[in-house]
């Protein structure tokens, strides 16, 4: 494998820069933060980056120390990809990233492709500031998906409905959920607008029912 590009800087931003800087990278770690995926299914959620990017982009990160590449047990018997504590520890991150994008996301384009659960990190930074911790499902026109704020070292978040029964379930359509994801209001308020449902006996469902 031919050596990494380096900026050469004695700097820990640079130093970081150097493994997770390529076009690509850091969106591959947004959606392995859902837990292990096969290729076909990153290449379906990262709709633009070409199959010889893809399969670069992912030997870097195992070089790097921040994926690894397992087979799964018979009946699946498929490789697929999941972070290492190393790549794990992106998340706040990429939650600051985002946060730091939300001035920039403006109207969605024509050209703009849209899955459910790339709302999955801006609603974790919203649920951040409140009291509690635990699995939350969230019901969207687009789709369902579920996080798990405070998460350790399993998933940040997951697609489609929640495994087992959520602590809180907030249900909202898109036009609320593009609106958190701007800044434009927090969960808090969107809950006391009447603009999210929420429902469920955990901490979090109180804390948002109380905000």
């Amino acid at each position: 494998m031919p050596p990494r590009r380096s900026y050469d800087q004695y700097c820990s931003a640079a130093r970081a820069l150097d493994a997770v800087g390529d076009r690509w990278t850091l969106l591959i770690v947004r959606e392995l933060l859902a837990g292990p995926r096969r290729y076909t299914d990153l290449h379906a959620d990262l709709p633009g980056v070409s199959t010889d990017v893809l399969a670069s982009r992912l030997k870097d990160m195992e070089r790097d120390g921040l994926t690894t590449r397992r087979r799964l047990p018979p009946p699946g018997a498929a490789y697929v990809y999941e972070l290492t504590p190393r790549g794990r520890e992106l998340l706040p991150v990429l939650l600051a990233l985002g946060e730091w994008g939300r001035a920039g996301l403006g109207e969605r384009r024509p050209t703009d492709a849209l899955r459910a659960h790339w709302f999955a990190l801006p609603l974790l930074s919203s649920l951040g500031s409140l009291e509690g911790e635990g699995l939350v499902e969230v019901r969207l026109e687009e789709g369902d998906f579920h996080l798990y704020a405070g998460a350790g070292e399993g998933p940040a978040y997951g697609d489609g409905p929640a495994p087992r029964e959520p602590g809180a379930r907030l249900s909202m359509d898109g036009e609320t959920c593009t609106a958190l994801a701007r800044g434009e209001l927090s969960l808090p308020e969107a809950v006391r607008a009447g603009r999210v449902e929420v429902t469920g006996d955990g901490t979090l469902a109180k804390s948002l029912r109380e905000a």
